[in-house]
């Protein structure tokens, strides 16, 4: 164990570094594509910042119309706006949304369409809102700025563009409010998709957090063991309690998130016994019966192969090397006919997520096989620093039917194997 490069007993050591983003060298990483390894790849924003994701989602789907990604993508629009004044200009183009609020013009709210804002520079749940109405979403951004301090949304436009983080940084610090005048740029809106509900769960909303790993230039596996993160609450649909402007014209009143909001961070306790993480595979429900369970998994290993390979054809924003791999936590929802729709994709996700024993025992089980993959081989051939494959124990569901070394010893699923051309 060294503290820094400079401990190296050569800069052509065998080196692996395991750390956050700003703490990778990757000059060395440059500069030793042979003995250097680290656990993140320069650029991928392609897949980690929500606006870089649609542009890349609609691009392949303009190649290959389809996709699997048309089925498990929301329609996603994606403006940029650096002052609530301007939000009526940002959206000219957005004909799905402005379609959107004239149909729901005259509905009440339990019977609107509703859509999802979620700020593309964000993580772990801070500033997503719903809205149905051009005003709810005019209330939303007034609000944000009222809430920032006179400094940051004055007129020094300069000060605050500069105090937006690189977009393949992971830094999320000054979280008190909720949101952070450095997000406020690129937005994304997409339909709000109702929920699988299980009533064995209070009929809470649930997402499912899947761990993907990527390595070199590129294999991308699933790590099968796959996480339930389910609300605070039990869902309410949009719009039923608290939705409208007061009689007098004045500010909206604030819609309660618990219900809608699956991301563990953001809670405060439980309002209920049961866990807010389980193993997905500990789910017992009439209404996700193992095939359906099965039919999801599948959902999900082919959305993913097919997200990385369009994140490929997108070299500016998406660059893998051969000596970095990377985890990311992908997030997916269920809808009630049991199709998956992507939600985001997460560097650097938040393992303690991850929750009770049981919840940690998949962590576990994931990190042993990405060391397993990256550092022994995949059964196909050494790992990176020449260290054969040995034995290991599976995950916990794991899923023992599996076939091949790396699914049967890891616990990993591969579901892409493209060769860039990089060495």
């Amino acid at each position: 164990m060294i503290s820094t490069v400079a401990n190296l007993p050569s800069p052509a050591s065998p080196f692996l570094q395991i750390s956050s983003y700003e703490s990778i060298p990757f000059q060395q990483l440059q500069s030793h594509p042979r003995t250097a390894l680290a656990n993140s790849y320069v650029i991928r924003k392609a897949l980690i910042r929500k606006h870089y994701l649609a542009h890349t989602v609609r691009s392949y789907l303009v190649k290959i119309r389809d996709s699997e990604l048309r089925d498990h993508v929301p329609v996603t629009v994606d403006f940029e706006v650096d002052y609530a004044e301007f939000l009526d200009e940002a959206l000219v183009e957005a004909y799905e949304l402005n379609e959107s609020f004239m149909r729901n013009e005259g509905k009440d709210g339990s019977n609107r369409e509703w859509w999802i804002l979620k700020p593309s520079m964000s993580d772990g749940g801070i500033g997503i809102q719903l809205f149905s109405t051009a005003q709810e979403l005019r209330d939303i951004f007034t609000n944000w700025e009222a809430d920032q301090p006179e400094s940051e949304v004055g007129d020094d436009h300069e000060r605050v563009q500069s105090a937006i983080p690189d977009a393949e940084s992971s830094d999320t610090q000054n979280l008190d409010s909720g949101i952070i005048t450095s997000q406020l740029r690129y937005f994304v809106a997409q339909p709000y998709i109702p929920p699988l509900l299980l009533p064995e769960y209070q009929n809470r909303k649930f997402h499912i957090r899947t761990y993907v790993l990527s390595v070199g230039a590129i294999r991308v596996y699933v790590y099968k063991p796959m996480l339930a993160l389910l609300a605070e609450m039990p869902y309410r649909t949009p719009g039923t309690v608290v939705d409208s402007l007061s009689s007098n014209g004045g500010t909206k009143a604030a819609m309660d998130m618990r219900p809608h909001l699956t991301n563990t961070c953001l809670q405060a306790t439980s309002a209920s016994t049961t866990p807010t993480v389980l193993p997905l595979c500990s789910l017992t429900s009439s209404l996700l019966p193992p095939p359906l369970l099965s039919s999801v998994t599948t959902q999900i290993y082919t959305t993913t192969s097919t997200l990385f390979r369009a994140a490929v054809a997108q070299p500016t924003n998406f660059q893998p090397f051969p000596n970095a791999f990377e985890v990311f936590g992908v997030d997916w929802l269920v809808d009630p006919e049991g199709k998956v729709h992507l939600l985001e994709v997460n560097a650097f996700p938040d393992f303690k997520q991850s929750g009770p024993e049981e919840g940690r025992g998949v962590v576990e089980g994931l990190w042993r096989g990405v060391l397993g993959i990256v550092l022994m081989g995949d059964g196909k051939g050494e790992g990176f620093f020449g260290v054969l494959q040995g034995e290991s124990t599976e995950g916990k569901c794991g899923g023992k039917e599996a076939k091949g070394n790396v699914e049967r010893k890891w616990g990993m699923k591969e579901v892409l194997d493209l060769d860039m051309g990089r060495r």
